[in-house]
């Protein structure tokens, strides 16, 4: 479960958000579940997506290539 543990919260935090939203107004309609299941689901993509590899360094120029010739 710990794998899972910052999905999970992720995933409830954005659902209930979007509940406590929805209940302003005292009931929940179908399109407010909608936007609740969006938040969940958007939670989801998020793990689901892996992170990008780190960019590669930069080229050195031509002054760092130089050796300290004393």
């Amino acid at each position: 479960m710990n794998q899972y543990a910052k999905f999970a919260v992720a995933a409830i935090a954005a659902g209930l958000v979007a509940l406590q939203t929805a209940l302003t107004d005292g009931t929940v309609t179908s399109a407010e579940w909608v936007t609740i299941a969006i938040a969940v689901v958007g939670a989801l993509g998020v793990w689901i997506v892996p992170n990008a590899d780190p960019p590669l360094p930069e080229m050195p120029g031509k002054h760092e290539l130089k050796e300290d010739v004393r």
